[in-house]
């Protein structure tokens, strides 16, 4: 679909490629014309910027993102007018096209965006923060640049890496994981670089890296906040020289890796405290990606809501199995744990649930503002006993804690045995239980 005055440069020719690229054209001179039943039905909306009232423009696309959020939004403008095209993709339009342009770059175009509705599956991107989001994501997976991945625990970190790495050209190549703060210090070495028979006690074969295994391709480093200091200087090394060597190796493996990185930390602040190198920092925050929280993008939750509903429970065969009470209660919960703590809810609540349709009370999301505040413990620190939103947190924060400090009483303070029973490694546990420290929460003599 075009929307533009038929005179303004640029219009005939993007009318003309995108028939020989065998599209279905549907011409309108402003968006105002674009009706529901036209909507229903289009996947592609070019706006050609110039001569669009200026007035209109910004509001008209705004509200056509809002009516439409399965279109993807492309305006199409000339050099000197870059600057609007930035404003409209921060207001949630996927990509721009400059004019003047060849048919080649409107194949390519198209091409990316079929490429996006391909794992479009993956994500929901119904606001503005998602989609522009998803945007920025396309855009750096043509480039082997080492990308930062910041956001919240929960926000989906890993998978925004697996869809950056699904839009690179090595796509078909292997993607490696790797959450540093779920290994053990003394293994971690060993599993990111690979090791040579007899380089240690145990080490009966020869053994590949994650670096090897992903060369080629996409290595993600999670958690990379967690890395300790020794092994951030030798990973610095590797990614200065694109080599790396197998303890007890001697012949260097030169490497051809993607590095994404993904944390929930402030590295400036580790930075400043001393817990991360300043230099390693610089190397992979060379294209930053921020993830908002859920509670800042409202309008994800209920179409994630929905989705994880249809994921759990396809067997009812319905479309919607979640009443309008239960939809305000999951809009006003402010989701501490982000896209992963409404999964679990929602997964919690078809197991729990009473009748066919989901009700406030089988969320467990305790809505009645008294209702949170009187059920927390009496030794809840004092400063998440505020009133509205904090204290909606501090139920589901505390809950988390309340479980660690359980986990520990019933091992008799054994922290290795808590660990393993809480399913994490001990020094995952010491981060949690200082970051609970921190927060005042008392600890277990």
């Amino acid at each position: 679909m075009v929307v533009g005055h038929p005179e303004c440069r640029g219009y005939s020719k993007l009318v003309d490629c995108l028939t020989q690229q065998q599209r279905t054209v549907e011409c309108h001179e402003s968006c105002a014309q674009l009706g529901p039943p036209l909507l229903a039905n289009a996947t592609l909306v070019f706006i050609v910027v110039s001569g669009y009232n200026p007035q209109l423009l910004h509001t008209d696309v705004a509200h056509l993102i809002r009516r439409a959020a399965h279109i993807s939004v492309i305006p199409v403008v000339e050099y000197a007018e870059q600057d609007r095209a930035a404003a409209l993709m921060d207001s949630g339009c996927v990509d721009y096209l400059l004019a003047p342009f060849c048919a080649s770059q409107i194949k390519a175009l198209l091409e990316r965006q079929a490429a996006s509705a391909s794992v479009q599956d993956s994500f929901i991107s119904c606001s503005t923060a998602s989609r522009r989001l998803l945007a920025m994501a396309q855009r750096l997976a043509g480039t082997r640049a080492p990308i930062m991945i910041t956001g919240e625990t929960g926000t989906g970190k890993e998978m925004l890496a697996r869809y950056i790495h699904r839009f690179s050209s090595t796509a078909n190549a292997p993607f490696v994981a790797v959450n540093c703060a779920a290994i053990p210090e003394q293994m971690l070495e060993s599993l990111l670089f690979g090791h040579e028979r007899g380089a240690f006690t145990g080490a009966v074969s020869v053994q590949p890296g994650k670096f090897e295994m992903a060369n080629g391709g996409t290595l993600l480093l999670d958690e990379i906040g967690e890395l300790p200091l020794g092994l951030q200087a030798k990973l610095l090394r590797v990614l200065q020289e694109q080599r790396v060597e197998r303890l007890g190796g001697q012949k260097e493996i030169t490497l051809d890796v993607r590095i994404i990185a993904a944390t929930n930390r402030d590295l400036g602040g580790e930075v400043a405290a001393g817990r991360f190198r300043a230099d390693l920092m610089f190397r992979l925050d060379v294209l930053p990606l921020h993830i908002t929280p859920l509670r800042e993008r409202r309008e994800d939750i209920l179409a994630l809501a929905r989705r994880f509903i249809g994921q759990y429970a396809a067997q009812d065969n319905r479309d919607d199995l979640l009443t309008d009470e239960a939809c305000q209660v999951l809009l006003q919960h402010d989701w501490p744990g982000n896209v992963r703590e409404l999964e679990n809810t929602l997964q919690r609540a078809l197991v729990l649930r009473k009748g066919l349709f989901i009700q406030p009370r089988d969320l467990g999301l305790c809505s009645p503002l008294q209702d949170s505040v009187g059920a927390l413990p009496q030794n809840t620190p004092q400063n998440t006993l505020s009133h509205g939103k904090a204290a909606l947190r501090a139920t589901g924060k505390w809950a988390e804690y309340q479980h660690v400090l359980d986990a520990i009483r019933k091992c008799d303070g054994h922290k290795s045995k808590a660990a393993q029973s809480l399913g994490m490694t001990p020094r995952a546990l010491r981060y949690r239980l200082s970051a609970m420290r921190d927060q005042g929460v008392p600890m277990p003599v």
